[in-house]
């Protein structure tokens, strides 16, 4: 098959298999501004978590946690977090977070909680390592509890139960506590009450029915990796096809479909996968590569946008669903969260160049550490836990001001703010030139013009940005370094007694994304992180 054809093909098994119509796409589609590369504009900001190791409650940024790991929103939009290495289940309601289920019995010599098992009232059961969540049509709330090997529920009485799972670690079937299972990441709920379950650590999908009967749905691995001389370890495998024959490589992370069906991070493998649990058949969606077949625990990961048979993922872990059908991945170990749409893969949160970082800001250079779930509310922003950085992210689209002109006049905005020149922007060369004056007091520069050399300089923080009447180029001086020079294709020029300079090369040369929107003949100036820690 050739790769345009594969493209089409994957767009349409999407567009199938979601069964989304356009009369229900919504925010991601409808609303979303496009950069001139085409990228979705987005913003991440710090919904929850100061970035310290800890458990205190309050709002917003005042609180703590430690490894928050699974997210999941309620009817009423409650937020819920599965926070790991707490042993607790949080919540943010109105901005304040809380504790949903748990407590802690003791601490180990390192002053973290310790795990354990124990059903019973929300504020006195016990949780070890929990993971994925996942609420049902009446309330109920699911947990992977990942450390105790087990399916724990937590009523709308607040009552803390075992579903499945005896707290020791296996792989068998059978009817509740007789099943056992290893590191379970991720748990979802079809309608009819049926649990399905990442269980990781066995490399297996695994259904729980209402009546607490566990069955595993597909091939189990026998494959064996020699780590180092003499020592051996399981490991996961990779095949398509028949469910019943089908293999996974320590899935992690499960969302279902309009229809009942399964898309599954394959971590391991390095892909996303999906179950059609009708036809009984599994299928590749995006992602490749393999694993060397005795030597390499995982397919090596790697980072590609574009095509979803091209695009590439380092441990893809938590998925979510847009109401436009698209789907949202933490990639885990790219430190990113990347979207999923008619067959193509983007980055809509985390830098260009995949290193850890923790910053808030547009979406090529906001900054995680190891994103291990995301979610979807109500409004279409999505929730991140933002696992190492112990923090909630909230990634929502970049919107222009309400009301902006529609007179087919120039406009300019910086971040979220119009900016109001004393003479209108003008397009020369293609090019937006504004009155220098204001768009660089409005970022805080201080603006000298020398008569005779022509030049207009702006200063601030000890730098100096010139710019000459009437010749190209925009130079940047710095004290004790040689002045560098980078070349533009527009001069700034002199009208109506104000000097017009091209916005963008500016903008750019002191760090701020520019982007021009058509529809609105909108230059749009963000700065690229808003804060970082």
């Amino acid at each position: 098959m050739k790769k345009a054809t594969k493209r089409i093909a994957v767009s349409l098994l999407m567009s199938a298999m979601i069964g989304a119509s356009s009369a229900q796409a919504a925010a991601w589609s409808k609303d979303a501004l496009r950069g001139e590369n085409g990228q979705t504009l987005t913003e991440m900001t710090t919904l929850a978590g100061n970035g310290g190791l800890g458990s205190a409650d309050g709002a917003g940024v005042s609180a703590s946690f430690r490894m928050p790991g699974g997210i999941t929103v309620l009817k009423d939009g409650t937020v819920l977090v599965s926070d790991s290495r707490n042993q607790r289940i949080r919540k943010l309601s109105q901005g304040t977070v809380g504790t949903f289920a748990g407590a802690v019995y003791k601490q180990d010599d390192k002053g973290f909680p310790v795990g354990a098992l124990l059903d019973g009232k929300s504020d006195s059961s016990l949780f070890n390592e929990p993971q994925g969540l996942a609420a049902d049509a009446n309330g109920n709330v699911y947990v992977a509890d990942s450390g105790n090997h087990a399916i724990r529920k937590i009523d709308t009485a607040g009552q803390v139960s075992t579903v499945a799972g005896s707290g020791l670690l296996g792989r068998k079937d059978g009817k509740g506590k007789d099943a056992l299972f290893y590191r379970p990441t991720d748990v979802a709920v079809a309608a009819d009450g049926t649990l399905y379950v990442a269980d990781s650590l066995n490399h297996a999908i695994r259904s729980i029915s209402p009546s607490g009967e566990v069955k595993t749905l597909n091939a189990l691995s026998t494959r064996v990796v020699e780590l180092f001389p003499g020592q051996v370890s399981p490991a996961g495998d990779f095949a398509d096809g028949d469910l019943t024959s089908a293999k996974f490589n320590e899935p992690t992370a499960l969302v279902l479909d309009a229809k009942g069906n399964l898309f599954v991070s394959d971590s391991g493998n390095q892909r996303i996968r999906y179950i059609d649990l009708q036809q009984g058949k599994v299928t590749t969606l995006a992602g490749g590569g393999q694993a060397a077949a005795n030597k390499e625990l995982h397919v090596p990961g790697g980072f590609a946008d574009g095509s979803a048979p091209e695009a590439r993922f380092n441990f893809p872990m938590g998925l979510a669903l847009t109401e436009e059908g698209g789907l949202v991945i933490a990639d885990s170990q790219n430190h990113a969260v990347r979207y999923m749409l008619d067959g193509q893969v983007s980055t809509i949160a985390g830098t260009s160049d995949r290193q850890t970082g923790n910053a808030d800001g547009i979406e090529g250079s906001a900054a995680l550490h190891r994103p291990m779930d995301v979610a979807v509310r109500a409004d279409g922003s999505i929730l991140v836990a933002d696992a190492y950085n112990n923090k909630l992210r909230e990634v929502s689209l970049y919107r222009l001001p309400d009301h902006l002109p529609k007179d087919g006049a120039v406009n300019v905005v910086v971040d979220r703010q119009q900016i109001a020149f004393e003479a209108p922007p003008e397009i020369v060369n293609g090019r937006a030139m504004v009155p220098i004056r204001t768009i660089t007091e409005a970022l805080g520069y201080q603006v000298t013009f020398d008569d005779v050399t022509r030049a207009v300089q702006l200063a601030k923080d000890g730098e100096t940005i010139e710019l000459s009447i009437g010749k190209t180029g925009i130079k940047r001086i710095v004290p004790g370094k040689e002045a560098a020079v980078k070349p533009t294709d527009v001069e700034p020029y002199i009208s109506q007694n104000l000097t017009f300079v091209p916005v963008r090369f500016f903008a750019e040369e002191i760090g701020m994304d520019v982007q021009w929107n058509e529809g609105t003949r909108t230059a749009i100036l963000r700065s690229k992180t808003k804060f970082s820690k």
